[in-house]
């Protein structure tokens, strides 16, 4: 159950994530797009990415234009989704190595629904490894010493 200290911290959050003037390499805005395979890949990219940059926390937030950062609300429920015949959540924690953290939290902002996983940073190197091997982030600068490397995610 939320209490209302941790709705009125959700809101404070998307309002000050809506004024990006862009997304960033550790905020993703969906409207809905509910795909689990993205949704993973997408944890395993911004863990990477937020711990490259000192983050304390990566986002994605379903319910918001990724242009223009309109909150139009979202259908997306991941407390209502299920993937392969379990809980999204839980499928994503399965599938996700080496373990990623994150929380799913759903509530409405200026009266629409709005639903933000908060990821945090990656802990370990092997999962920056693995998450460049597989595709999920690439170098910034390729040509960068290994002290200096800066990674991004693929889309970017």
């Amino acid at each position: 159950m939320n209490t209302h200290e941790q709705i009125s911290r959700w809101q404070s959050l998307i309002a000050e994530l809506i004024k990006l003037p862009q997304e960033t390499e550790w905020a993703e805005f969906k409207h809905n797009n509910a795909d689990p395979v993205m949704i993973g890949e997408n944890i395993s990219a911004l863990s990477n990415v937020s711990a490259l940059l000192g983050k304390k926390q990566a986002y994605m937030v379903w319910g918001v234009d990724d242009k223009t950062h309109e909150v139009l609300g979202a259908s997306f429920l991941p407390s209502q989704t299920k993937h392969k015949q379990q809980e999204l959540e839980s499928w994503l924690l399965q599938k996700l190595s080496p373990k990623i953290n994150f929380s799913f939290y759903e509530f409405e902002y200026k009266e629409k629904a709005v639903v933000i996983l908060e990821i945090q940073p990656a802990t370990n190197s092997r999962v920056i490894k693995q998450a460049t091997e597989a595709g999920v982030i690439k170098a910034y600068d390729p040509n960068a010493g290994t002290t200096a490397m800066r990674y991004i995610p693929f889309w970017a």
